[in-house]
């Protein structure tokens, strides 16, 4: 059933991405009494920008889904669709502070025992809320830092950890042109759950360079490499390394601006549980507010 969804969203995504193209031109066809005012453009861009800016005065809502073949036995597909809402909040005349609240929305294939059927689990998994404190005035070079939480709210045994866990979250960026490039760290330990389940100690590293061009359009790479410094690098199972990217556009459907992409990536080192490629495609309802 999840796996027939992210089918679905992926080709809405894409239909999104091409259809708005095709009505876009037949508009510019049409007589036009003058061209666009200069300050529209300078508005879009300032949105686009900002849009790919993770400590931006922007308010979002991004629907992140994360498409992963290829595990075993089987050569099943793990789903993971992540609603992860983004809220900056004015703290004072030199300080914001961006909420994102990560809530994870799994299905994960199950290793049967020898003889039984495959199995699957699905439901909630363990929410990251974070908060990264960032200067209001606009400098070369952008910074975010302050903690990420992680929250035990696994629906079952297989889709989280089963620990309450912190750790620093920092990000820099800046944006050259027509580049949005930046690179987004973080590392939770474990503080308290459960004493059955293992210890957390994991890092999570996410460099993205977009590269913006006309009507909205931009290309993108943003891999997720992870580290899970519990394993033993004998076993191989520290690093998640992916390499890959893809496309996407921001623009209006209707009065309403989105930002939609679709990437894929292929894992030149994962651990032997994960997937050895995967698809994320994204949904993001954009509101260009500046914050109370």
């Amino acid at each position: 059933m999840l796996q027939g969804r992210a089918a679905l969203l992926v080709f809405t995504l894409l239909a999104s991405l091409i259809i708005p193209t095709s009505i876009v031109s037949a508009q510019q066809s049409a007589p036009a009494s003058s061209p666009p005012p200069a300050e529209d453009a300078a508005k879009a861009e300032a949105l686009r920008k900002a849009a790919q800016n993770p400590v931006a005065s922007l308010i979002s809502v991004p629907l992140q889904d994360n498409i992963n073949p290829g595990f075993e036995p089987g050569y099943r597909t793990q789903n993971v669709l992540n609603i992860q809402p983004v809220i900056p909040v004015k703290l004072n005349e030199d300080w914001n502070v961006i909420i994102r609240w990560i809530t994870p929305i799994i299905y994960q294939p199950i290793t049967p025992t020898p003889g039984a059927p495959e199995l699957g689990a699905s439901g909630l998994g363990d929410m990251q809320p974070t908060f990264l404190f960032s200067p209001r005035k606009p400098h070369k070079i952008t910074w975010g830092a302050g903690p990420i939480l992680q929250l035990p709210t696994a629906t079952s045994d297989y889709l989280g950890q089963g620990k309450l866990g912190i750790g620093p979250n920092v990000v820099v960026l800046a944006m050259p042109r027509k580049f949005v490039m930046g690179v987004l760290i973080n590392n939770i330990w474990s503080v308290a759950g459960s004493g059955s389940r293992t210890d957390v100690n994991q890092m999570l590293l996410q460099y993205f360079v977009n590269y913006n061009m006309k009507k909205g359009w931009y290309l993108t790479t943003q891999p997720i490499i992870t580290a899970n410094w519990n394993s033993t690098a004998a076993s191989g199972s520290v690093w998640t390394v992916p390499f890959g990217g893809g496309v996407g556009r921001i623009m209006k459907l209707g009065m309403q601006p989105v930002n939609i992409s679709v990437q894929a990536y292929g894992n030149a080192v994962h651990i032997p549980q994960a997937s050895p490629w995967g698809v994320r495609a994204s949904f993001a309802l954009l509101f260009p507010k500046a914050p109370r």
